[in-house]
C-alpha cells in the first residue's frame, strides 16, 4: 500500500470543518499543530505596532494514494481556499515509507475496496 501526506495550512476557525470533510472523504485521522504563523502576498496589518493576524493550524494527514486527490478536493471545498484567497492552502506529498500505520491498513483497505 502506498501513501501520500496532505499538509494543510488553514485558519483555526475552519480546522474542525476541514477535518470533518477529510474524514468523510476517507482520511483516518490527522495531527494538528496549533498557532502556526504565515504571511501571504499581502503583508499583515498592524495596529499600534501589533500585528493583526488570524491564527492558523497545520494539519498533517497520511492517506492512501488512491483516496488522496478526493480528500484534497474535499479539504479545499470545506476550507474555501479557492473562493476566499488567504484562507489556507493544502499540498500533497509522496510518502516514501511509513511505520505505525499497520493498524489502520485494514480500515483503509475496506474503504478503498468500497471506493474502487
Amino acid at each position: 500500500m502506498h501513501f501520500k501526506m496532505i499538509v494543510v495550512f488553514v485558519e483555526d476557525d475552519k480546522t474542525d470543518s476541514v477535518m470533518k470533510a477529510a474524514r468523510e472523504a476517507g482520511a483516518t485521522g490527522a495531527t494538528v499543530i496549533n498557532h502556526a504563523r504565515g504571511e501571504g502576498q499581502k503583508k499583515s496589518k498592524t495596529f499600534f505596532g501589533l500585528t493583526l493576524e488570524t491564527q492558523r493550524d497545520v494539519l498533517l494527514l497520511i492517506v492512501e494514494e488512491h483516496l488522496s486527490r478526493h480528500i484534497l478536493e474535499e479539504i479545499e471545498r470545506a476550507g474555501e481556499f479557492e473562493e476566499k484567497p488567504g484562507t489556507g492552502i493544502a499540498v500533497q506529498l509522496d510518502v516514501e515509507d511509513a511505520v505505525g500505520v499497520s493498524h489502520q491498513i485494514s480500515k483503509i483497505s475496506t474503504k478503498l475496496e468500497d471506493a474502487l
